[in-house]
């Protein structure tokens, strides 16, 4: 992925309501593979319920 589609990447990842420790630690996870920065869907949907 260049330096564009990493910037799309993060602007549409905002636009969709992901905070800043959100879309760092989705990145940390495609790079690294680490299980403790991949995003668990039921944190998500919680987050948003509660923002509602």
């Amino acid at each position: 992925m260049n330096m564009q589609e990493t910037a799309r990447l993060i602007l549409g990842l905002r636009a969709a309501g992901w905070s800043e420790k959100e879309i760092n630690d989705f990145l940390l996870f495609i790079e690294s593979g680490e299980e403790q920065y991949k995003p668990k869907a039921a944190d998500k949907k919680a987050e948003i319920e509660h923002r509602t």
